[in-house]
């Protein structure tokens, strides 16, 4: 027995095949809007990829980009089988690859819908990814003067003020790191020599932060030396006093703002992926009823259009068959080739 079975008149037929046509197009722009949201997440990982550790993280905008695409490839050949169906003539040279486009559809929306769950799901490789690429990012901030590290002082410092955080976890982050260069220190110093040889790997390290971890709206001067000595400023105590400096770490601050851009693009793919599964189940409509016309000659008779032929477990259960006749069909052929080669050997 067939599933959600409709019945269609010309009329029905007429209207159904311009209405999907309309929505193919519609979802031709969806596309279109879903590439550009990959494209956007991407350009805004490049920006960054300085503080990332890996390419993982990319793999939620090309996919973004890829089914954008395909999405515009898809409903573009859909609107335009939707257009033909209205004239019967043109209709017969599609009616062979409708069942095989059906199929792609499905694979599609099944595809789509993964994708969005990624954007949702991607929060965990990013942290890691992000955890790891800014303490590599933080430890060469010194590095200034060497060849393909001397924008990470430049680098660090700009996101540290454009989101408004300081180090990894926070800006004691910065008081486990050499983050000045000995480029600037002066060895003749005795407060350097005592510092570096206080440190078992010869670091110079200090309770202080870089410039950029200062907040501007604080109305104290910004105190970013001897941060954890109370007797070097006046009227200061770093344990009960709120620094002027950002305290949130940028790891948590990256990890919000991407998290926001995915769970946004998440949202809009999943609306997509309804309004999608909603063309390919119009279609398939369109495909049973044009096809259950008694006499094509006649178009003005009714017919009927259903989603599945037989119920879901019939459905299922021929899917299941078919596997397996194909797979033995693949067993018999090996085995045949191994028989023709034995002779051969011999």
């Amino acid at each position: 027995m067939a599933l959600l079975k409709v019945k269609f008149d010309q009329k029905k037929r007429v209207k159904l095949a311009q209405g999907l046509w309309l929505m193919n197009w519609v979802s031709v722009l969806a596309g279109i809007i879903i590439f550009s949201l990959g494209l956007f997440l991407k350009i805004e990982l490049r920006k960054r990829s300085d503080v990332m550790n890996n390419s993982e993280s990319h793999f939620v905008p090309n996919s973004l980009i890829g089914v954008g695409l395909l999405s515009c490839v898809f409903n573009s050949l859909a609107g335009k089988i939707c257009y033909d169906s209205l004239d019967p003539t043109k209709y017969t040279k599609w009616k062979p690859w409708l069942k095989p486009y059906l199929a792609i559809c499905v694979f599609f929306n099944i595809v789509l819908f993964l994708v969005a769950l990624c954007c949702f799901l991607m929060r965990g490789s990013l942290e890691s990814t992000l955890a790891y690429g800014l303490k590599n990012g933080m430890k060469y901030y010194r590095d200034t003067d060497t060849p393909g590290r001397c924008f990470m002082k430049k680098t660090i410092d700009m996101l540290q003020i454009e989101f408004k955080c300081c180090g990894n976890n926070g800006f004691r982050d910065w008081f486990e790191i050499q983050w000045i260069s000995n480029r600037y220190l002066d060895f003749s110093s005795k407060e350097v020599k005592d510092r570096i040889k206080s440190n078992v790997d010869g670091r110079y390290l200090v309770d202080g932060v870089p410039f950029s971890c200062c907040n501007p709206s604080s109305p104290r001067p910004c105190i970013q030396y001897q941060l954890t000595n109370n007797s070097a400023h006046y009227s200061y105590n770093h344990q009960t006093e709120e620094l002027n400096l950002w305290v949130r770490g940028c790891r948590a601050a990256l990890l919000s703002y991407y998290s926001s851009l995915m769970n946004s693009m998440g949202v809009a793919t999943l609306l997509v992926w309804l309004f999608e599964v909603s063309i390919t189940a119009g279609l398939r409509y369109l495909h049973t009823a044009l096809d259950s016309v008694p006499n094509p000659e006649e178009p003005e008779c009714e017919s009927e259009g259903w989603l599945l032929e037989k119920s879901v477990p019939e459905t299922w259960k021929a899917f299941l068959e078919s596997v397996k006749k194909l797979g033995k069909g693949n067993q018999v052929e090996a085995e045949g080739a191994d028989a023709g080669q034995a002779p051969e050997a011999g």
